[in-house]
């Protein structure tokens, strides 16, 4: 999608704008550099639809006005088409200002909505975004585009942290779930996967008829650092962002093999602790999961991380 079009400040006007805050008498060419920006999704398992309408993305310069770019065409989108690593592309080697950046804001054009995995029929259920729909999506976190050069970012857009039932299940609060982002800027250069099995048929024998029997197949927790104590997905009140693992990816076996198979994708390079859960994790509340096969992992740039999670 190169042919994405910028409104509001003209590239040239606010290079200018950049240089002057930053006193240097640089050329143009060496005042500007190339963005590329793709979104993809953490998966969950009780969705089957997580619906947005992509008009335009705004990115706000440290040192200037924002700039709007209005995709040639509306992106609607099924974040959970673009799991495991797979990318829906906003924008490529789109040109801005060189320099440091604030904040990435997405903006709506129709209201975003999910489809229950359990409704055969499909309904959709329109989502309460508390910033209005107007207002849009915004990440914060600063990011640099480098003079003559190119950045290329990807939006992890996490739905299991992001949408939450305020409503509880009952079928007259369907249309009570909420919008609260919870996604990561991830600089692709930088970043890594880890993927590998887990013997999950095994590890359900084992737990069947305990108080820790498995409600589903199961999701691997990542964790950053070495050593981290595993702890389940929830939301905190207090500091309004949810807390936990980076990531739970669910376990799957589209291959019908003896062990299933994961992936979390988009990871920055550096340390992570993994481990195995089964039992359902409410992102409003603190539930008491097992965890298994806890083990460090490390995420080189660029490279898929192996591990096995087998008992």
């Amino acid at each position: 999608m190169k042919n994405a079009l910028i409104k509001g400040f003209t590239v040239a006007a606010l290079a200018a704008a950049v240089a002057a805050c930053g006193g240097s008498g640089s050329s143009d060419s060496d005042s500007t550099g190339t963005m590329s920006l793709g979104l993809t999704d953490a998966p969950v398992t009780d969705l089957s639809q997580a619906n947005l309408n992509i008009t335009s993305v705004e990115v706000k310069s440290a040192d200037g006005e924002s700039v709007t770019i209005e995709l040639a065409e509306a992106l609607d989108i099924n974040l959970l088409d673009f799991q495991g690593g797979k990318v829906a592309q906003l924008f490529e080697g789109q040109e801005f200002p060189a320099g440091q950046y604030e904040w990435i804001r997405l903006h709506l054009g129709a209201d975003p909505y999910v489809v229950e995995a359990s409704d055969v029929n499909e309904t959709p259920v329109f989502l309460f975004l508390p910033s209005g729909r107007q207002t849009g999506l915004k990440l914060n976190g600063g990011f640099v585009i480098p003079a003559g050069g190119s950045a290329d970012f990807t939006i992890d857009f996490d739905v299991k942290k992001s949408i939450f039932n305020a409503g509880g299940n009952a079928p007259a609060n369907r249309d009570k779930y909420m919008l609260k982002p919870s996604h990561r800027l991830i600089d692709n250069v930088e970043a890594g996967s880890i993927v590998g099995k887990v013997d999950v048929i095994n590890l359900a024998a084992q737990r069947a008829d305990t108080p820790q029997a498995c409600d589903y197949d199961g999701s691997v927790y990542v964790y950053a650092g070495s050593g981290t104590t595993p702890t389940d997905l929830v939301f905190n009140p207090e500091t309004e962002k949810m807390e936990g693992p980076v990531v739970a990816v669910p376990v799957t076996n589209e291959e019908q093999e003896s062990l299933f198979s994961f992936k979390a994708a988009f990871l920055p390079a550096g340390d992570y602790t993994i481990a195995y859960a089964c039992q359902s994790d409410d992102n409003q509340t603190v539930d008491d999961l097992e965890f298994i096969g806890v083990q460090d992992v490390t995420v080189i740039a660029k490279e898929d991380a192996l591990a096995e999670i087998i008992q």
